[in-house]
This record gives structure tokens, C-alpha cells and sequence, in this order.
């Protein structure tokens, strides 16, 4: 598999492609008319630099979410699993150089505490994280995936295991697929080869062109939800953000389906961080960067994580992102003995998160904004991923799903898990939801799902 991205066709667009505000008008307009838009058509909004355009980019963005994917959110949790590394990345504290940090590796009833302790705040999608070591080959992160599965507290459930892993051979992929994960996530950090190689000084993650072609490889092993994602702050946000459209390009040209997620994490503290820090992303330069993002690519979930503090996040969230992290602990063991906003652990942790909101604090945020909190997963269990996801969600169709299961999976919470005053508030965002609905046929069969939640049933959905 060859590399399918030219630094220098990227920067062609940036010094070249002109931001008129009839032309980035007219992007903006294509946008939400559902369309992904080319690279030449991104740069057009990467080099807008009136206030005045900036801002009406992210009402563009404010619109098209609506348009795609309606007022939901979808939440989740990321799990380390183990933070053995044989890799060497400046910006990670997991690196092997780093000789403060303790290495850790659940065993099964470790991952179990783990999994228990997260279903009993309500979780129902996870993310397993693991480092790039020989330990954590294809096999064991088959077996954690089926183990994670297996666990039931109370009414909780695990719904869906997405990965965060290093990349495999087709066989490796093979292996992953046949223990039903969600989506494989690998991240390029930077499409920018040179700085690449200055950030990644050993191990195999060292291969700019092995981990690009990573979820080729996935594809071919019959894994067609993917996720990709830039490590924002080491190379200039308009050439990533333009590698992530191309990466998108790419995918949708060979395999007729783009990627189900991107995440844009920035650059957080991390034990022994060492990196030239000239291309740190500013607040203004990150919100700006989403809304791009969400224009460029209308249907792709965008994914933003704890790594940022609450304002941030409340604010980004308008611009179009899909899911966040909710209750996020990343020191390794760290649900299991977590109190609420206790101090956590550095050397136990791959860099510094700035969101420490418990799952419950994060639903009151999204219910006091009118958003939908979701845990949804019904589109993987009917088979709505990869291609046929692209179906339902290129015209938008997927807003007729995502906001009903939306409503079912926030009844589920605020029925096992919600304190009082949020069950409250839950139950009148409910009603206020479904006198929107102008279906009365759809509205009475969502009715009677949600009534049949209330009696004891789990695991509904459209």
C-alpha cells in the first residue's frame, strides 16, 4: 500500500487558493447542502481571515450540525488498558524514555473493576486504549474487547468497544474484527513527514508510512469503521487540517466510504513533554479549526476529549462536534478508586486531561443546553456502519435515528442512574423533544418505547 498524501500539494492549496467572501459564501453554501467538500474548496475556509468570514463559518457550522445530526450528543469513556510503549514520542508521556512513569497492564480482574465501575455511573461505549508493545499484539486486545463484553453490573452493560491501538497487519485486523469491535481509531498525529520524524525518535511508530496506510489495511480485513484524528500543536493546523480532508478523500475514492470519526486533540502537558511548541494551537485558532472540520466532512462524527477544560469544550460543541468523553479518568486503574475530582495521578496518566466532570455533571451541562446526552449504539447492531452508514447519513437521514435512540438511551440513564434533581431535568428536556415531533404515528411508537423503558426493558432502539 503506497502513501497517498503530498506534502506539497497541500501547501499548494495553502499559499495558493484565494478566500474571497463570494468564494468561501459559496463553500459554505455547498456544505450545507450536505456535500463533502475537496481540498481546494477547505483551503478556501483554512485561509479566510476576516473576522467577519471566520464568524460566518461557524454559523455555517452551527447550521449543518443541525441539519446532520440534530441536537444529540453522543458520550463515552476511554479505558487504558495498559501503558507499556515501545515507542519514543516527544509528546507523550508514555514514551519509552520515560523512566518516572509506572507501567501498568490490567490483568482480567483488574479490567473488569474497571468496566464495573464505569457501567455503574452509566457508560455504555468505551474506547480501549492500549501503548504500542508486543504484549498488546491483535490477540490481546481481541480478548480485553471480549472481556469488557462479558461484564454486567446491575442493569449496566458495555453496548460498544471502539479501539485506540497501534496498527496491524491485515491477519492482526482479521482477529480484532471477529471479537465485534465499534471502530478502530488510529491517529497519524501529523501528516507533515519531516516533523514526523523529528517527534517520533524510535520504535515502530517511527514509519510515517505504515501507520498512514493503517486503516487500509483495516479496510481490507473487513473493518469499514475507522476513525483518524491530528495531534494538534506540532506542525501548522491548516496543513492537518487539510491532511485530515485528504486522508477523508482518500478513503471515499478506494473503499466509497470516509471515515466515522475524526478527533483534533491540541497538545496537553504530558510527563517529560519535549517539543518545539511554535505551532501550539490558540483558542481562537482551535474553535475556528472545528468549524472547518464540520463543514469540510458533513457526515463524520467529530470527536472532541477531555483534554480540553469545560468552557472550551461547551463552546466547541456548538461547531459541530458529535461525541465527547464524559467522566474521564485516565490514570490507569483510576475508575475503580475514583472520587469525584480527586486529584489524579501523573505518572500513572499519557498526558494532563482538564475536564475532571463526573458522567452525571457532564449530562446536566448537555440537559441545561437542550442537547440530547446519548449512548446510542443501535446503528452498529443493524449493521449502519461503512458504507451503508454513508447511505443514512450523506443525505442526512441519520438525524431520523440518531435523536429517537438519543431519547431512549437518556431515559435509560435518568431511570438507573440519574440523582434526582437530573431526572428532573431530563424528563422535561423528554417532553419538550416530543412535542417537537409532527410524526404522530413515529411519535406514539418512540412513546411506547419509552414506556416499555420505564417498566424494566433495556436496549431499545429504532
Amino acid at each position: 500500500m503506497k502513501p497517498f498524501l503530498d506534502p506539497e500539494e497541500i501547501w499548494g492549496f495553502i499559499n495558493n487558493v484565494p478566500a474571497s467572501k463570494e468564494k468561501v459564501r459559496d463553500v459554505i453554501a455547498k456544505s450545507l447542502d450536505k456535500n463533502r467538500l475537496t481540498l481546494a474548496e477547505t483551503a478556501v475556509l483554512v485561509n479566510a481571515s476576516d473576522p467577519e468570514l471566520i464568524e460566518e463559518i461557524k454559523q455555517g457550522a452551527r447550521r449543518l450540525k443541525e441539519k446532520v445530526y440534530g441536537q444529540r450528543i453522543v458520550l463515552f469513556a476511554p479505558l487504558y488498558v495498559g501503558n507499556l510503549c515501545t515507542n519514543n514520542c516527544a509528546y507523550c508521556g508514555f514514551k519509552t524514555s520515560n523512566k518516572t512513569i509506572r507501567r501498568v497492564t490490567l490483568d482480567h480482574d483488574d479490567l473488569v473493576a474497571q468496566v464495573k465501575a464505569l457501567e455503574d455511573s452509566g457508560q455504555k461505549r468505551l474506547i480501549l486504549v492500549f501503548g504500542e508493545h508486543p504484549k498488546y499484539d491483535a490477540r490481546f486486545i481481541a480478548e480485553s474487547v471480549t472481556t469488557v463484553y462479558s461484564v454486567k453490573s446491575g442493569r449496566g452493560e458495555i453496548r460498544r468497544v471502539n479501539i485506540n491501538a497501534a496498527p496491524l497487519d491485515i491477519d492482526g485486523f482479521r482477529i480484532i474484527k471477529d471479537a465485534k469491535i465499534g471502530t478502530y481509531q488510529i491517529f497519524q498525529e501529523t501528516y507533515h513527514p519531516e516533523t514526523y520524524a523529528k517527534v517520533h525518535l524510535g520504535g515502530l511508530k517511527r514509519n510515517y508510512d505504515w501507520r498512514l496506510t493503517a486503516l487500509d489495511r483495516a479496510q481490507e480485513a473487513g473493518i469499514d469503521d475507522v476513525g483518524i484524528g491530528a495531534l494538534f500543536g506540532l506542525y501548522d493546523w491548516r496543513f492537518e487540517v487539510l491532511g485530515l480532508v485528504r486522508h477523508t478523500n482518500h478513503f471515499e475514492a478506494v473503499y466509497d466510504v470516509g471515515p466515522h470519526t475524526i478527533s483534533f486533540p491540541r497538545i496537553q502537558y504530558a510527563s517529560q513533554l519535549n517539543i518545539d511548541q511554535s505551532h501550539m494551537v490558540h483558542d481562537d485558532e482551535f474553535t475556528r479549526l472545528v468549524a472547518i472540520l464540520r463543514l469540510a466532512v458533513p457526515y463524520t462524527g467529530l470527536i472532541l476529549t477531555a483534554r480540553e477544560p469545560a468552557a472550551i469544550r461547551d463552546e466547541i460543541m456548538q461547531f459541530g462536534v458529535s461525541q465527547i468523553d464524559g467522566g474521564t479518568n485516565i490514570e490507569m486503574g483510576g475508575y475503580s478508586k475514583r472520587k469525584e475530582h480527586e486529584e489524579q495521578d501523573i505518572d500513572l496518566e499519557q498526558f494532563q486531561i482538564n475536564d475532571n466532570r463526573s458522567l452525571n455533571e457532564i449530562m446536566n451541562e448537555l440537559i441545561d443546553h437542550k442537547y440530547i446526552p446519548s449512548f446510542c449504539t443501535a446503528c452498529y447492531r443493524l449493521g449502519r456502519t461503512g458504507e451503508h452508514f454513508m447511505e443514512f447519513s450523506v443525505p442526512g437521514f441519520i438525524k431520523r435515528f440518531c435523536q429517537p435512540n438519543a431519547l431512549l438511551t437518556m431515559v435509560e440513564y435518568l431511570e438507573d442512574y440519574a440523582p434526582a434533581d437530573t431526572k428532573i431535568k431530563g424528563y422535561q428536556l423528554l417532553k419538550e423533544k416530543l412535542d417537537e415531533i409532527e410524526d404522530v404515528a413515529f411519535k406514539e411508537k418512540l412513546t411506547i418505547k419509552i414506556n416499555q423503558i420505564q417498566e424494566g426493558q433495556r436496549d431499545l432502539y429504532f
